[in-house]
């Protein structure tokens, strides 16, 4: 939501996607990090920024709807990160800016799985760390015509075969006496 805000209003303002030399582009990343990451260098260089180059403080708003997303998970109880969440809902949805109104209307979709990671710390990361991996061996593998290749394939990426152990033959032993 940041960057798309960022990218509009470096178009309407310069006429042109973003250069080397434009105070938004030069600051995106900055944008996306979080606050806490910033050091007083940094922080001093993105307000900078902003100042020269959002005339109407549209990008700062996403800036801070972002920080006060995030600001929800930095909550150990429940409770408080369900007053922070509804009061961000709210104050998205009053955003005269239409991407940040649509960030709302993402957050108020997600209400119930976002404290539900507060009830119980579980997160989607694995999940998703395992379907890039398959995706990246797919991508790789252009296109596998048996479905036990692709599997094999992807089990060997992600470090999870496991070969069974050899047969061992039996030790063939005479009875003759030496």
């Amino acid at each position: 939501m940041v960057d798309e805000v960022r990218r509009r209003v470096q178009n309407e303002t310069m006429g042109h996607r973003g250069r080397k030399d434009d105070p938004l582009y030069r600051a995106r990343k900055l944008l996306i990090a979080g606050d806490e990451r910033l050091d007083e260098r940094g922080r001093a260089k993105l307000m900078e920024a902003l100042r020269r180059g959002d005339p109407f403080d549209e990008v700062l708003g996403a800036w801070l709807a972002k920080e006060a997303c995030r600001s929800i998970y930095m909550q150990d109880d429940v409770a408080d990160a369900a007053n922070i969440l509804d009061d961000t809902i709210t104050g998205c949805a009053e955003d005269p800016v239409a991407e940040i109104r649509t960030f709302g209307r993402t957050l108020s979709r997600w209400r119930g799985e976002i404290l539900n990671h507060h009830r119980t710390g579980a997160s989607n990361g694995p999940t998703e760390g395992t379907n890039f991996c398959a995706k990246q061996v797919k991508r790789a593998g252009r296109g596998f015509t048996r479905f036990s290749n692709y599997r094999l394939r992807v089990l060997l990426y992600a470090g999870g075969v496991t070969w069974p152990s050899p047969i061992m033959a039996p030790r063939i032993t005479s009875t003759r006496p030496h």
